[in-house]
């Protein structure tokens, strides 16, 4: 049974009002048997590669049909934070939405890398998921499954679940790949953290590495707004994270001035200090223990779900879940919530930690029933039109071509820590992989961890040289 990829223009209504004519942006996550394609799955890729033009695909403050974008640069140099929401990325109501938080000299480029690429891979990887599964005599399915369908064959979402764990797991794992190969990105002590959704129907999927995270507001049997955390903070001194670093040799420790960040160092020397257990690049630890492969759930939405926040690091460690929750549901209008959530998490930073410097805070606010405020409301906050069009903000490095510059102001975020005995160093060490545990969503020991209570100063203390097999010469 063959797959259908839909290339038929259709008209939706953009969030300023306009119509337009929209093709759609992937193949049709449903399977026919019935030919509608004119172009092919690849040919679609290809004209994919020029994303300034991609309607519906919002990475700049503004917001959306059905979703409000906002990112603030902190006091650490330059903004390393980056986001996207991007609506009609297939057919049958699939929305994908991320946010991003790099590290390192070069965290701010990687981080806009991943926001670029890691969609397009993830259709990528999706479509060649369909396309075996179908070819192996699968029942073909839609994306939003129904009632009737479901008590026809429960299978169906369990292979609609299936299909996406792959994608996701397949995408991370090629976006990690480029990175390694990339010609004018060095990611050797530079990376990035990604929690990422995609939302088809009342199906929710979620892949998510790093610190970065999502949490739901959601109303219980009283009515009353509840958060419910999505995903986990994946930090060094989870359990599970812990093992698999330290059976690859690498070392988790906190140090003394900062007791409550943990950090992974190599065996052999105090560096570089990342203090996540997952992330894009940062490949001095990648043998280590630190990995790519992200953590993956589905969740079934309700009724009762109305928003999902994601949001980086520099929200989370000022502000609690109930706190964010509060703040989105109590706001005088949806547009205004993301710029809110940074407001506020401004505000925090300077009452909790008068001496440190704030973190980038990056922020999306999804809301599940599809709807936004009037235009007017929107003009009223102060965004421009044009910030829902997909052009870039004319920031120096939005795009690869300044992936060679380097960021002086960004030496001041490293330190060398004093030298310290490291543990055991041996042969024979075992590779991250055989560790990176179960691919379903997180488990049990592992949903109530709710991150730390301290503040991350940095999320990478030094940077280490390179080193090359080539010799210099004489």
């Amino acid at each position: 049974m063959g797959g259908c990829v839909s290339t038929s223009s259709r008209s939706t209504s953009g969030s300023m009002g306009r119509r337009e004519e929209v093709s759609p942006t992937c193949c049709d996550i449903g399977f026919c048997g019935q030919k509608r394609t004119k172009r092919t799955f690849s040919d679609h890729v290809i004209a994919l590669h020029h994303l300034p033009s991609v309607p519906n695909r919002v990475f700049t403050n503004g917001k959306s049909r059905s979703s409000c974008i906002f990112t603030q640069q902190g006091r650490k140099g330059i903004n390393q934070d980056a986001m996207i929401v991007w609506e009609d990325f297939m057919p049958e109501d699939v929305t994908f939405c991320g946010v991003f938080d790099g590290h390192g000299p070069h965290g701010h480029l990687v981080a806009r890398k991943v926001r670029d690429a890691l969609p397009l891979k993830l259709l990528s990887s999706m479509d060649s998921c369909q396309s075996r599964q179908n070819g192996s005599g699968q029942t073909c399915f839609k994306g939003s499954l129904k009632a009737a369908d479901l008590e026809k064959d429960i299978s169906a979402e369990e292979r609609l679940i299936s299909l996406w764990r792959e994608a996701f797991m397949k995408s991370y794992k090629a976006m990690d790949k480029e990175l390694r190969s990339h010609p004018n990105l060095d990611c050797f002590c530079s990376g990035s953290t990604a929690v990422t959704m995609v939302k088809q129907g009342s199906n929710l999927f979620m892949g998510y590495i790093g610190d970065s995270r999502a949490v739901m507001g959601s109303k219980d049997n009283n009515d009353s707004m509840v958060a419910i955390q999505l995903t986990v903070d994946l930090k060094p001194d989870l359990p599970r994270e812990a093992e698999r670093i330290k059976r690859c040799k690498g070392r988790v420790f906190a140090l003394q001035d900062e007791p409550e960040v943990c950090r992974v160092w190599l065996p052999f020397d105090d560096a570089p200090g990342l203090a996540m257990a997952r992330a894009f690049g940062d490949f001095c630890l990648k043998e280590y223990g630190v990995i790519s492969m992200p953590e993956f759930s589905h969740r079934l939405l309700t009724e009762k779900d109305q928003f999902i926040v994601l949001a980086s690091d520099g929200v989370w460690d000022v502000l609690s879940n109930e706190e964010v929750v509060e703040i989105v549901s109590s706001a005088p209008s949806r547009s205004s919530t993301a710029r809110m959530l940074v407001d506020s998490a401004a505000r925090e930073w300077k009452l909790k930690y008068p001496t440190s410097k704030m973190d980038d805070c990056a922020v999306v606010c999804f809301f599940l029933d599809g709807k936004m405020d009037s235009e007017s409301d929107y003009e009223e906050q102060g965004f421009s039109s044009a910030t829902i069009q997909s052009y870039h903000s004319g920031n120096a490095g939005e795009s690869d071509d300044s992936c060679h510059r380097s960021e002086p102001s960004l030496q001041r975020n490293f330190t060398v820590r004093p030298s310290e005995e490291s543990e055991g160093f041996g042969n024979g060490r075992p590779h991250p992989e055989e560790f990176e545990g179960n691919e379903d969503t997180v488990a049990g020991e592992d949903q109530n961890w709710l991150g730390l209570e301290g503040v991350t100063r940095v999320n990478s203390l030094i940077q280490l040289p390179r080193f090359s097999e080539e010799r210099p010469n004489h």
